[in-house]
């Protein structure tokens, strides 16, 4: 595996892990390293779910600032292979957990919405949607995102006051789905994804495509530019 996402299968579990001794950014490479490691994970015959992991103190801080700093072609690929792991992510064929190790910032809380389900670490955390504040639009594929797992005060929030959520705050936001014990919440974040890998594999695709399906198209027509149907 790269030098930016780690892989390793255990107990069924594959362990995806971000690390860029950084700021754990979605650049071009980080995001073509996790999707070598989905498609590993996919690929396994053994794997029966996912656990998606950043570095201590930090999940990511969303995408690249040099790629769009330095402007081009490479900032819209950018974005869009961001949305686009995302859009996988919340269709994978296998559970998805998530640990948010620290911070989850801009495209980072949007990954976050994806996964089926996200473990927080307790502490000074800031979990936030921050496209207002630094006076950009929220793109329509992270529209999508906060909609489909936010609840609706913490939509209006997130993207219209660009709020920063606690870790506590962001759970009962939708963010995340419980807050870890320790400091460190990989551990319980395995512990349910090996509770998960019990699940029937089909029946868990299907029904996440029921429940998703048209999620994941809105996000996948935005970025192919269709507008959505009247009605």
């Amino acid at each position: 595996m790269g030098t930016l996402a780690s892989y390793r299968l255990a107990d069924s579990v594959a362990a995806i892990t971000m690390d860029d001794g950084k700021a754990n950014v979605l650049s071009p490479a980080m995001l073509a390293e996790l999707n070598a490691a989905l498609d590993q994970a996919e690929a396994e015959p053994g794997c029966a779910a996912v656990l998606l992991a950043g570095r201590p103190g930090i999940f990511s801080g969303g995408f690249d600032l040099t790629v769009i700093r330095d402007g081009g072609p490479a900032v819209g690929q950018m974005v869009t292979a961001g949305f686009a792991l995302a859009a996988r992510i919340l269709s994978f064929p296998v559970p998805v957990v998530i640990a948010c190790t620290g911070h989850a910032v801009a495209m980072g809380a949007f990954l976050l919405l994806a996964g089926d389900y996200r473990v927080g670490a307790a502490g000074p955390f800031k979990i936030t949607a921050n496209e207002v504040a630094i006076g950009l639009q929220v793109p329509p594929p992270a529209l999508e995102l906060c909609r489909q797992r936010l609840t609706p005060a913490a939509y209006s929030r997130a993207v219209i006051l660009a709020d920063v959520f606690a870790p506590a705050d962001a759970v009962s936001a939708g963010f995340l789905d419980e807050l870890a014990p320790a400091a460190d919440p990989v551990e319980p974040a395995r512990a349910v994804a090996v509770r998960l890998t019990a699940l029937d594999r089909a029946a868990h695709a299907a029904a996440k495509a029921a429940v998703r399906g048209a999620t994941v198209q809105a996000i996948r027509d935005a970025l192919a530019g269709r507008a959505p149907a009247a009605g």
